[in-house]
């Protein structure tokens, strides 16, 4: 990447709205903060990320249901998960930039700066053993395990600090590192406070008259309190898991990134119901084929990562994020947790009713553990419009933007085009358009020149471009034109059905996994 990434970052938020993919909530009253709304080709893209992460975890898994819970829950709810007492954000104010901050991002941000110093030494010492100057080694090794104490040390005092509800002390953490605002550079600090992040509102028809209830910060408690329903309902064996996709809502203070953190946004979860004493290694298998399906989507093995929780939420006993190499940075992508038994014995508790399953090899009753995978439909949208925006120099010194998207998830599959807007040609294209439709999104375009709409197709994604000419009303074939490589191809009109849906089913996705 030549530009800055910043450059870059805006150059796809531009591109976004200019091809129909995301706008700005409430644009002509000047927008409203951290909600955006997907356009016309981004519902697509969304729509077909849904899809396979769906057909992925659901269909391909003989032991995995899925279910669709309400967005309102019995406000009790929350209060058995922890959210209303516990789901906090420390914040902290510059006194001079007057922005405001999760102090915990700004401890790990600076703890991710320490890190890339360590592989710059890691490096140093690499070169500096392959030339024997051992002791230039020894100094830069030893300046390894200084930064990684440092880690360590930081690490230690911020989950203790958190443990024990010590705001003061991640103030100070702050300071004794000389963490500096990204905006003023000033370090002229507040306190650190917690704020909680539900929504609330009022059900009823006159305010006053309704309980207090509040929009899911999370899909997962509807998977937990329907969990003996599905169970029952669908005789379920333990292990089993059940999937969900939907809306959440989350009061974020810092919200920013574009997509990456909204107030309204989509998550797309599986809780898997296991054994006691089994979770971790079902933790570790899930850690793995999560991590396979992103690598299937082809946007490079290179920009992930696991990152473990140093401090594990009060629910978990192993927890680890999937990271993705965004414009801005390494950053949350899908995280996996095992959570134990804490969900279901809380709302056995709470509500009074028994959620234990009879297994009948142990001949016993017990809550089951689960396992978690959450990834925010959102940000795996961010991941693959980022990964997929680039900017091609060609051989006439032309330029072409092109959204390298994977061909099952592009919005447009196929562009049909007539060479020219007579000679009958218009009328064979909407012919091969009324074949191809009850398979595949494709479209219609006739305006400009060829190579115009060629570009314009390449901007959208859309990963093939079909030209009729003069010579498919003579022998009844059409150019197929490949985005990605610019090929060409001759190929017979009744066999595009066969040759978009080698390339752009799901299947071509789900074979990979």
């Amino acid at each position: 990447m030549s530009q800055k990434p910043e450059d870059f970052f805006k150059n796809i938020i531009s591109h976004s709205k200019e091809y129909g993919y995301i706008f700005q909530s409430s644009e002509i009253y000047d927008g409203l903060s951290a909600v955006y709304d997907y356009g016309q080709n981004g519902a697509e893209l969304k729509k077909n990320i849904r899809e396979y992460w769906w057909r992925a975890m659901v269909q391909m898994h003989e032991n995995i249901v899925g279910i669709d819970a309400a967005i309102f829950m019995h406000p009790t709810t929350w209060k058995a998960s922890g959210h209303v007492d516990a789901f906090n954000d420390p914040l902290i104010d510059n006194k001079d930039s007057k922005k405001r901050y999760r102090a915990d991002v700004l401890i790990e941000e600076h703890v991710a700066k320490i890190e890339d110093k360590i592989e710059k030494e890691v490096e140093k010492a690499k070169k500096r053993f392959e030339n024997f100057d051992e002791a230039m080694f020894r100094s830069t090794n030893a300046r390894v395990v200084e930064y990684q104490n440092k880690i360590n040390d930081i690490n230690n005092r911020f989950k203790n600090a958190m443990n024990d509800g010590n705001l003061a002390e991640v103030k100070q953490i702050i300071v004794d590192c000389e963490i500096v605002d990204p905006v003023s550079g000033s370090r002229n600090w507040t306190d650190v406070r917690q704020f909680n992040l539900m929504f609330s509102t009022a059900m009823g028809s006159v305010d006053g008259e309704g309980s207090t209830i509040y929009l899911r910060p999370e899909t997962a408690q509807g998977i937990f309190v329907n969990y003996l329903n599905v169970q029952k309902t669908g005789r379920m064996k333990i292990p089993f898991g059940i999937a969900q996709t939907g809306k959440a809502f989350r009061n974020e203070i810092v919200a920013r990134q574009f997509i990456f953190r909204m107030r309204e946004f989509e998550q797309m979860e599986m809780q898997f119901f296991c054994k006691p004493g089994t979770e971790k290694e079902w933790y570790e298998y899930w850690k793995d084929a999560r991590l396979k399906w992103h690598h299937s989507l082809g946007l490079g093995k290179e920009n992930y990562k696991f990152h473990d929780h140093v401090k594990l939420a009060f629910y978990a006993n192993a927890a680890s994020d999937i990271e993705f190499q965004f414009p801005f940075g390494f950053k949350e992508l899908e995280g996996i947790h095992s959570r134990t038994d804490y969900d279901l014995k809380q709302h056995e508790q709470f509500s009074g009713k028994k959620l234990q399953y009879f297994d009948p090899e142990e001949g016993a009753s017990y809550v089951p553990y689960v396992v978690e995978t959450s990834v925010g439909l959102d940000r795996l949208f961010l991941s693959i419009l980022s990964a997929a925006f680039k900017e091609e120099k060609l051989q006439d010194g032309e330029t072409r933007v092109v959204l390298s998207l994977p061909p099952a998830l592009a919005p447009i599959k196929a562009a049909v085009f007539p060479l020219v807007k007579k000679d009958g040609l218009p009328e064979l294209a909407e012919k091969i358009i009324n074949q191809l439709k009850f398979d595949h999104i494709v479209t219609y375009d006739e305006k400009d020149a060829v190579g115009r709409r060629y570009r314009r197709q390449d901007a959208i994604g859309t990963p093939y471009c079909i030209t009729v000419d003069h010579q498919s009303l003579e022998d009844g074939t059409v150019t197929v034109r490949h985005r990605d490589t610019m090929q060409q191809d001759r190929i017979k009109i009744e066999a595009l059905n066969d040759f978009l849906n080698e390339r752009v089913s799901m299947k071509s996705l789900l074979k990979q996994l």
